[in-house]
């Protein structure tokens, strides 16, 4: 079969649509956003009739794609790392009843936090939840492990995660497809239905088979292709590595490693191959990409000081992983690098120069000059680039849907004039429920909806809610007397700022959608 340079994120999605795949669900976020992208644009997945279109949320998602497996089809939920907090209700439930058709989680890791919040691994939460977890080394394995994701799933019944990183996810790769594609599932209903009916009784039951599964589990590790036990020259040091990493250690010893290596792609840990390493070697080294997830359990609690990597200081405990740093661990030369600072401009982000937010924020701040204690909350998206100057014009960014709920939690707290900032895309993921709250008790707070009609930080795709969010927001219970809209544009500042005063002063619920498209969606179109 011909070769083919895709992503990461590609290699999976085409992997995916390889295997049998008949729907993806996601929301868009960095790095796993060109998964759904690949099968949104790809013919192929037309033809075929699959489902790919974005969802409100990642919870959302999760549990559309279980739907899915329940009905006997192949199913795929894809999303940042972030987002395994979104749905992890029904993520860890969906371990509970297992799968019928097959069910794979796709969570893309963002160590260095590049466009996140925090560094969080994801590896931990198929751990808490007991299923399986694969990690791909290379854009082919990435190809390849949807599929084994899938029969894995069927034959143990059971949800998998497929684990990714930023530098997998976006780097590229020739891949070889494989010469015949899997057809679709028929629809069939799972032989014992009532194991998704997670009523006490039930779901002791299903725990238990949970429980008496780890064996399965573990056994399909040791028989894995993508677990590899390579042995070395020297056993003075063994070395486990997992995914991205193991490039990083090719690289540092330039594709010779005198030392035994077990390659890991697939977890929970092969029991044989890591008793054998560690019977062998004196030492173990454990090079893995996010969080000390394998050194951890090697290390036990007695802190066996063979065991090398983050936790003994052997290598960064925070942020990414390269060459540098795994020649750095093993004492091997390094090659000169010139100083970044003269080869590239620090350029720190900003608003897009016509981004209709520039203007709502500074009609805001204008308005916020007439009240003391005020306290804007932001959330997540492009507009939290307002934080920085020249606007400076808010003081949070935690979590989608935060800016609501905090900015209600100030109210409580005795600040009169809270204000939450939010985009029409974080709104409908997650900040309804928070204007539900605020609604329900007259929070004395003004949102500011931020609606240009897409979700415009990960490239564009569309926000399922832009250009009704008034009706939601009335239909939620919000005084239509309160609820404005205005256009954000240098010409309407003066209107803009009276209306926002007004609503400032308002001691009661009040909701301002400053609607205007996205600049770069508007220069798309023309």
């Amino acid at each position: 079969m011909p070769q083919q340079l895709l992503l990461g994120d590609e290699a999976l999605a085409l992997g995916a649509l390889d295997a049998g795949l008949s729907g993806c669900y996601a929301y868009p976020g960095t790095p796993s956003t060109e998964i759904m992208e690949f099968l949104q644009n790809s013919p192929e997945a037309a033809t075929a009739g699959v489902h790919r279109e974005w969802s409100a949320n990642e919870k959302t998602a999760m549990e559309e794609a279980l739907g899915m497996s329940y009905a006997g089809k192949r199913a795929m939920v894809c999303m940042k790392h972030v987002g395994m907090n979104v749905c992890g209700d029904g993520f860890v439930n969906a371990a509970v009843t297992g799968s019928n058709g097959g069910l794979i989680v796709v969570a893309a890791d963002d160590p260095s936090m590049h466009s996140s919040q925090n560094e969080q691994d994801s590896r931990y939460y198929a751990q808490f939840a007991m299923i399986p977890c694969l990690e791909p080394s290379s854009q082919q394995e990435a190809y390849q492990a949807p599929r084994l994701a899938f029969e894995l799933s069927e034959r143990l019944q059971t949800p998998v995660l497929i684990r990714l990183t930023t530098r997998l996810s976006h780097s590229r790769a020739d891949i070889v497809r494989g010469e015949e594609r899997t057809p679709q599932n028929d629809r069939h209903d799972p032989e014992n239905p009532r194991r998704f009916v997670l009523l006490p009784g039930i779901a002791k039951q299903n725990y238990a088979r949970l429980c008496d599964k780890q064996a399965d589990f573990i056994q399909a590790s040791e028989d894995s292709s993508l677990n590899q036990l390579i042995p070395g020259r020297d056993n003075a040091i063994g070395i486990v590595t997992t995914g991205i990493a193991y490039n990083y250690l090719m690289e540092a010893f330039g594709g010779d490693c005198p030392y035994p290596i077990l390659k890991l792609a697939q977890y929970p840990l092969p029991q044989r191959q890591l008793r054998k390493l560690l019977d062998d070697c004196d030492e173990i080294y454990v090079i893995e990409e996010g969080m000390p997830f394998v050194e951890t359990q090697l290390r036990s609690p007695l802190n066996d000081p063979s065991i090398h990597g983050r936790l003994s200081g052997d290598l960064p405990r925070t942020g990414e992983l390269n060459p540098r740093l795994v020649a750095q661990m093993f004492h091997l030369p390094l090659p000169e690098l010139p100083d970044a600072s003269a080869l590239v401009r620090n350029r720190p982000p900003r608003l897009c120069d016509g981004c209709p937010h520039i203007s709502t924020y500074q009609a805001l701040t204008e308005a916020l000059k007439d009240f003391d204690d005020h306290r804007v909350f932001g959330d997540i998206g492009c507009y939290t680039l307002g934080a920085l100057p020249p606007f400076s014009a808010i003081s949070t960014c935690v979590d989608m849907g935060a800016s609501i709920t905090m900015a209600k939690g100030a109210a409580d707290a005795g600040v009169t004039t809270p204000v939450a900032v939010i985009g029409d895309s974080t709104f409908t993921h997650s900040g309804m429920t928070g204007l539900l709250d605020a609604i329900w008790e007259k929070a004395p707070i003004t949102v500011v909806i931020l609606d240009n009609g897409t979700t415009g930080m990960t490239g564009g795709q569309t926000s399922i809610g832009a250009g009704r969010l008034e009706d939601i927001c009335a239909g939620l219970g919000a005084d239509p007397d309160h609820i404005h809209v205005i256009t954000p544009l240098p010409n309407q500042h003066a209107k803009n700022v009276e209306t926002f005063k007004a609503e400032l002063a308002f001691r009661g619920l009040s909701v301002i959608i400053a609607r205007r498209e996205c600049i770069q969606t508007l220069r798309r179109k023309k």
